[in-house]
């Protein structure tokens, strides 16, 4: 993902596995699996972990944009957050003889083998979400980059920290390509514009809200001084949030997270979040969908693609065969409310 539940995507958003299609025939499975046999374009995503909100949102776009486009949509991820069980799926999908294979990985060095052989089969490589930019992908769909995502995070959190002391972050995945460039930024930007805070620790909870959260707490009782937290994926960043809240810590450390307005907003509006950075998640997956199937028809990308009518402007950066989103969203009481994922 991972601004990943998503991501996280909570109350407002419970979609399961079984919604995994669309623009698809009556004949396939809930799984996702399995072609209609119409002639569509194929196009199968697998993220990271299927069945949080984040990338069921993203599920949610990309069946929009199936149904607008006329190709056929298959969502099919692993059930945990394992490099491995993520890498089986893959391959499912290669023996499927999909056209375009969009991946999210979990681990992006060990995966790009399994791309490079999915590529020497015929089949249209991408990421999304999360790159792997050391493999054969032909092009990356991007929420924002690595500086806009860890600068407003940053931002957001040392501006109710005054500017000032100690904070730790809750990440999810240890070898989570985008996950580690934002916290690569969160350290440079902090060193650079914060000369008096300092990232004191980072921790990894997988995608498990409730071990964010422990580790939260564990944090504060290392930390005593601690005065603000992130969460960097769309489960942790509840998870952060929920410790604060448990602990009695609101207004004494201060959380911002990467999560999705549903699942953040109860935190969000009793002040146990100051803040959560996004970017529209269903935008996300209707821009990959669009990307596959340019990609398969081999349509080439302009430096700026009207993608839809809320994707007006979606610009192409050649030299890293880049879609880029936009830029990141910051969510507070105030206009959470406006999002429904």
């Amino acid at each position: 993902m991972r601004l990943t539940r998503t991501v996280t995507v909570g109350v407002a958003f419970a979609l399961t596995a079984s919604l995994g299609l669309a623009g698809c025939s009556k004949k396939e499975n809930a799984s996702g699996s399995g072609g209609s046999g119409d002639g569509k374009i194929k196009v199968a995503f697998v993220p990271k972990l299927q069945g949080i909100p984040y990338f069921e949102a993203m599920n949610t776009g990309g069946r929009r944009a199936a149904a607008d486009l006329g190709v056929e949509w298959i969502y099919k991820g692993p059930t945990t957050a394992d490099p491995g069980a993520q890498t089986e799926v893959v391959k499912s999908l290669i023996q499927q003889r999909v056209d375009v294979l969009v991946v999210a990985p979990n681990d992006p060095d060990s995966m790009a083998p399994i791309l490079k052989d999915a590529q020497s089969r015929g089949i249209k490589v991408m990421t999304s979400d999360t790159d792997a930019p050391n493999s054969v992908r032909e092009l990356f769909v991007n929420q924002a980059t690595a500086e806009g995502i860890g600068q407003t995070v940053t931002d957001a959190l040392l501006e109710k920290m005054g500017g000032k002391g100690k904070y730790a972050i809750v990440s999810c995945g240890q070898t989570a390509g985008n996950l580690n460039s934002w916290i690569a930024v969160q350290r440079k930007h902090t060193a650079e514009k914060y000369p008096d805070a300092k990232i004191v620790d980072v921790v990894y909870a997988g995608e498990d809200e409730a071990k964010a959260t422990s580790m939260a707490k564990d944090l504060m009782n290392a930390h005593p001084d601690l005065t603000g937290l992130v969460g960097e994926c769309t489960t942790s960043a509840p998870g952060v949030a929920k410790a604060v809240r448990e602990t009695g810590k609101i207004g004494k450390v201060f959380t911002v997270g990467v999560g999705t307005p549903a699942s953040m907003k109860p935190y969000l509006m009793d002040g146990s979040s100051s803040t959560s950075i996004l970017w529209d998640v269903e935008q996300l997956g209707y821009l990959t969908v669009w990307a596959g199937t340019q990609l398969k028809k081999g349509t080439p990308l302009q430096a700026t693609n009207k993608v839809s009518d809320k994707l007006p402007a979606v610009k192409y950066f050649p030299d890293q065969k880049m879609l880029l989103l936009g830029d990141p969203l910051r969510l507070t009481k105030d206009n959470v409310g406006n999002y429904n994922y």
